[in-house]
């Protein structure tokens, strides 16, 4: 993927990694669009920044997905970058019936969403030349948090799906997957101030350099998740699975 001169979608733009990446991109030459259902916070993303833009979407929204696909290409013909990044994790207790709105939601937002809009504009994205596609899932899609199991088992669909895509799209659209460890964002309460996670610009900063590396590689790993995205090949997913249940 090259590092200037594209028109990038980020979805999920508005805060978090998505606007870390989104706004470092755009420093670095390129065209970017951010999308969320916070309207303030799209707005406070590019402010004073030219060749930036807001615009609303819900990705839990078919309808919508359709339609917005339909407006950006006729407004932004030069999109050649898709990355879906948006997002929702929450905690579910499992041990006993429960409402299933929360792990409904989280299905829809990070697996059908990305499902969605990437059919929807897969079409112009293969008559591109240079198009892209980048999946944010999460070094949980390989060792799951036991208290966000549908967060995780969604990251970890969407990593088998990013593989398949890739198979499908070689030659055709880049097909590259972004896997975040704990990054410190307000993805769940108060994880934005745990000394643990690592902090959002450090993490950025690093998803940048390996995205400058050429060729890009298949999978943006940061040092952070390698003990994660390596678990099943050193024997040691019992292990990191077991520190996970204690977090």
């Amino acid at each position: 993927m090259k590092t200037t001169g594209n028109t990038i979608l980020v979805t999920g733009g508005g805060s978090g990694i998505g606007l870390a990446l989104a706004q470092r991109w755009h420093d670095a030459g390129n065209v970017v669009i951010v999308t969320g259902r916070n309207s303030a916070k799209l707005d406070a993303a590019i402010a004073g920044r030219a060749n930036m833009h807001a615009l609303p979407l819900d990705v839990t929204d078919a309808d919508a997905i359709a339609a917005f696909a339909a407006d950006i290409v006729q407004r932004f013909p030069d999109l050649n970058v898709l990355v879906n990044n948006a997002g929702v994790m929450m905690y579910e207790a499992l041990d006993g019936e429960r409402d299933l709105s929360d792990a409904e939601a989280t299905v829809v937002t990070n697996l059908l969403g990305p499902i969605r809009l990437t059919d929807a504009l897969i079409d112009h994205l293969v008559a591109r030349s240079d198009g892209a596609i980048v999946n944010v899932t999460s070094g949980l899609a390989f060792v799951p948090l036991p208290k966000a199991p549908t967060y995780s088992a969604t990251k970890a669909a969407l990593h088998s799906y990013t593989q398949a895509l890739r198979v499908q799209l070689a030659g055709r659209v880049e097909v590259i997957e972004l896997a975040p460890p704990a990054v410190r964002t307000e993805l769940t309460p108060g994880q934005s101030t745990r000394d643990a996670y690592m902090p959002l610009d450090a993490f950025a900063d690093e998803v940048m350099a390996l995205f400058a590396e050429t060729p890009t590689s298949a999978e943006i790993l940061v040092r952070n998740v390698l003990p994660l995205r390596h678990a099943e090949a050193e024997g040691a997913v019992a292990e990191r699975l077991a520190f996970l249940a204690t977090l």
